[in-house]
């Protein structure tokens, strides 16, 4: 096994490699073939990586919970029923990968939603909304948003999304409705600090 998110060389790999389903990358590395879970891997990286990102705290979170994912994918691939897509369940690993690193460092203390860069004072009134967002997202508990950006974020089912967290239908709703109060709120004040800002700058306004 190589290094995570370096694939081998063309020349190293089947030129079948890309017409082939994940279920067949996936039983070809349980079956000995060395690149096969590279190239699985490679195939879902941004994906995978982007929801570490939104799952995490910060960048380095993100990173050491996608390498626990993929070893812990890498290992126990032998042991997957193919009772739910290969995506699925390399989303389920990664989500409780961060889940378990957000759990280990609680004691972190939680990211404020503005700083220095953000707040109503700020002489550049613009904020990015992407930026906005993703300041919200790492205020809801960890359980609300893994299940909100599974949801809302990555498409998946409620179904999919309990069967994912080993959780209940009925609380991956309560989840997703609790986070996207929560998340509508910020995003509103985000709103009003905006428009306050916008005021007190324009021309009319100075002294």
């Amino acid at each position: 096994m190589g290094t995570f998110g370096e694939t081998a060389n063309s020349s190293d790999r089947s030129e079948s490699s890309e017409a082939r389903t994940d279920s067949e990358l996936l039983a070809a590395h349980v079956a000995g073939e060395q690149y096969a879970f590279e190239e699985l891997f490679y195939r879902h990286h941004r994906q995978l990586y982007r929801l570490a990102q939104l799952t995490s705290r910060n960048p380095d979170d993100a990173a050491d919970a996608m390498q626990d994912a993929m070893l812990s994918a890498h290992r126990t691939a032998g042991a997957f029923r193919h009772d739910a897509a290969v995506s699925s369940w390399l989303y389920r690993i990664v989500v409780n990968a961060c889940l378990d690193r957000l759990r280990r460092n609680k004691s972190r203390p939680t990211i404020a939603l503005l700083d220095d860069s953000c707040h109503v004072g700020d002489p550049m009134p613009r904020v990015d909304t992407a930026i906005v967002v993703e300041r919200a997202l790492m205020r809801l508990p960890v359980e609300q948003r893994a299940a909100v950006v599974a949801v809302d974020m990555q498409g998946y089912s409620v179904v999919e999304t309990a069967r994912m967290l080993g959780v209940a239908e009925g609380t991956v709703k309560s989840r997703c409705s609790r986070a996207r109060r929560k998340l509508a709120e910020t995003l509103d004040y985000f709103a009003m600090a905006e428009g306050e800002t916008a005021t007190a700058s324009s021309p009319s306004n100075r002294p």
